[in-house]
């Protein structure tokens, strides 16, 4: 029986939230020698608008969310229609991706696989802090990079630099993912799951993002530096400065009160840090 996605179901997918995983994509595009256009237009449907709705809606259905999530304020209540809907978005998003090449077919299938056990009750690897966090550090950062870059432009190769592109994205989004947790601690212990952000605390959360985004601008500086265009990296650091200020600002408030860990601060990090980052992937792009 087929069951009709309710209005629910298309929140959860939270389409908008690809958004903070399209600099992954811009920097993949920026580095590309030569762009396959069709190519890279069915990259981005398969990532954007299949699979990370997909895995959004898998994780939405199981994790069954009471309190606020990424672009959901109040989510609301789920229904099985969320599970089919996941599903089959991933199978769109993986025939898609055979249309690009196998190889890249392949991979956005081992993405889908991990993303369901993440979420998955069987295995649920949400629940192991360091674990959970090396999925998303690998898969959301350097793995879609490199798959990304070989599905674009059909060249395969593992250089010194194309390693180091992925470890900056890998570093990047690493950054982000605890910030996005620190609101949750109470929900994350009632369901059972102990993230990455509950086993550091709230302060220790904010130093190891830091310590992460710093990696990823010691990465950055080495990725431009061998290519002899320093001055793209002094440019991410102006357009990190509002990163670096929302940041900063946002650590002095919860430091005063842990209340300020609030889901209207974890948005304005992370709208702040996604459109800065992609700002500047975008630029690098145009002066190609």
């Amino acid at each position: 029986m087929i069951t009709i996605p309710s209005r629910s179901s298309w929140l959860h997918l939270r389409i908008g939230f690809s958004f903070f995983l399209l600099p992954v994509f811009v920097f993949a595009l920026s580095q590309v020698p030569a762009i396959n256009l069709l190519k890279a237009v069915l990259v981005f449907v398969t990532w954007h608008l299949f699979i990370y709705p997909a895995s959004n809606g898998y994780n939405s259905y199981f994790d069954k969310d009471e309190d606020s999530i990424a672009l959901l304020k109040k989510p609301p209540r789920v229904d099985k229609s969320l599970y089919y809907l996941s599903l089959m978005l991933d199978l769109a998003g993986l025939v898609i991706a055979f249309v690009v090449s196998l190889n890249f077919a392949l991979a956005v299938l081992l993405y889908g696989m991990l993303s369901k056990l993440y979420s998955h009750p069987s295995t649920r690897l949400k629940k192991y802090p360091i674990v959970s966090f090396l999925v998303v550090f690998i898969f959301q950062g350097a793995f879609v990079y490199w798959a990304s870059y070989q599905a674009v432009s059909g060249i395969r190769h593992w250089d010194s630099d194309f390693i180091t592109a992925g470890l900056i994205c890998s570093c990047l989004i690493g950054a982000s993912y605890p910030l996005t947790q620190v609101y949750q601690h109470q929900e994350d212990t009632k369901r059972g799951d102990r993230t990455l952000s509950l086993l550091l605390g709230i302060q220790g959360t904010f130093l190891f993002s830091a310590l992460l985004f710093a990696s990823g601008v010691a990465c950055l500086f080495t990725y431009w530096q061998r290519q002899d265009k320093l001055i793209n990296f002094w440019m991410f650091l102006i357009f990190a400065l509002p990163v670096f200020y929302t940041f900063i600002t946002w650590y002095l408030k919860v430091k005063k009160d842990k209340r300020e860990a609030n889901f209207k601060n974890m948005s304005g990090m992370t709208i702040t840090s996604s459109l800065m980052t992609l700002l500047y992937f975008l630029v690098i792009w145009a002066m190609k």
